[in-house]
């Protein structure tokens, strides 16, 4: 039955994509319609970081799947830079759930190792440990070009027989027996599912079919730090957040003489229409990014601000991503997105559970994912998601 199907997907990110080559890798039909380039919405706004160290078992499970994928990939030549991830801890109760988190780590088949603040400091020579208890350090961990990502797996679903339409918008959607009619800027379309994983415009997709759907696009920006002189080691990802604690400051290595830093707040309570937002760094930000990161990496030399920029997340009400039917009724209408902060990290467990739910209606090849289901009790407003920071 799967090799008949056809299956539009709405949106060319890292969660569409992954989606699309889930679906054709079981033998379905794949359309993927982008209303710009491949990885130019929030996708390609990304830092691009992929990491284990999170203190909740349903968040390693996600990684679980999804590190198994970006394993698969990079064994087919896609660029993974395993420069190693750092999370910060404050409190004697942080270390503890580090701990906790490099125990389940182990039993999930990743490397972690909990750090002493000197150990730390042997780590990143310029870091100040001033006010940390320790921290949890994934060697594997590192960071992946988000436009990379979706041009590789682009390559891939071309491969399987899928076709992309670039520069292809959506501008009107009918159901018809047994599927779908979807009006494009390049013609029309009919395909028997529906995959919505237009990322920041979902919810405007959603409405086209008459669906309301609870994601908002958050603002976030990120700078470059530029280095006079390259350092003489590799600076791996360091966050400070932890169950909501810490400052969110998180910086890594772009280039020998580049730092990528950012403030990792999953919700800032600004949320923004992607189709008119402020995408340059504003300067309060930059000043604030400056103080966090002086009192971080206090001797850093020659370290000055670059360019910065604004992208958005799409976040849920409870910061978990969506992926499956919104509505039981409608199970050929499907939902993939919502990933947040961490979107490009679960795009494939957002594709291996939406694929999952268009092709057999429930989550069959990956258990667990199937609470990735955007129902009622997750599917709701934004004020369910006021005033929550990033957790685990």
């Amino acid at each position: 039955m799967t090799a008949k199907l056809h299956a539009a997907v709405i949106g060319g990110g890292a969660a569409g994509m992954a989606t699309a080559l889930e679906l054709a890798r079981q033998g379905a039909r794949v359309t993927v319609l982008e209303a710009d380039a491949l990885g130019s919405g929030s996708s390609g706004r990304s830092v691009g970081v992929v990491g284990t160290q999170m203190t909740d078992p349903f968040q390693l499970l996600m990684r679980r799947y999804g590190q198994a994928r970006f394993r698969e990939w990079e064994g087919q030549g896609f660029r993974f830079n395993h420069i190693g991830y750092l999370r910060l801890a404050r409190t004697p109760a942080q270390m503890r759930a580090l701990e906790e988190s490099q125990r389940m780590q182990e039993e999930a088949g990743f490397r972690a190792r909990v750090l002493t603040p000197e150990e730390m400091v042997q780590l990143i020579p310029h870091l100040s440990v001033e006010g940390l208890a320790g921290g949890i350090f994934g060697p594997d961990d590192g960071f992946l070009d988000p436009y990379e990502l979706c041009t590789f797996l682009g390559a891939r679903l071309r491969e399987q027989g899928g076709e992309i339409r670039q520069f292809c918008k959506v501008t009107g959607v009918a159901r018809r027996s047994g599927g779908y009619r979807l009006e494009t800027t390049k013609g029309g379309l009919d395909c028997d599912v529906v995959v919505n994983a237009a990322g920041a415009w979902a919810p405007k997709v959603a409405a086209m079919f008459g669906q309301e759907l609870h994601i908002f696009p958050e603002r976030h920006e990120a700078m470059a730090i530029l280095l006079d002189q390259p350092l003489d080691y590799t600076m791996p990802m360091v966050m400070d957040l932890i169950d909501g604690q810490g400052t969110g400051l998180n910086f890594r290595h772009e280039k020998p003489n580049e730092l990528i830093s950012e403030i990792h707040k999953v919700s800032t309570g600004t949320f923004a229409d992607p189709d008119d937002y402020n995408d340059q760094c504003m300067d309060a930000s930059r000043e604030y990014l400056a103080e966090l990161l002086l009192e971080r990496l206090p001797d850093l030399p020659g370290a000055r601000l670059g360019r910065g920029w604004a992208g958005l997340y799409p976040i849920t009400a409870d910061h978990k991503p969506f992926a499956g039917p919104v509505d039981p009724s409608e199970p050929g209408l499907i939902t993939a997105g919502g990933g947040g902060g961490y979107g490009i990290q679960l795009s494939p467990v957002i594709g291996i559970a939406a694929a999952d739910w268009a092709l057999h209606g429930a989550v069959v090849s990956a258990p667990g994912l199937e609470a990735l289901r955007p129902s009622p009790d997750r599917n709701r407003p934004v004020s369910a998601a006021a005033n929550h920071e990033e957790q685990h």
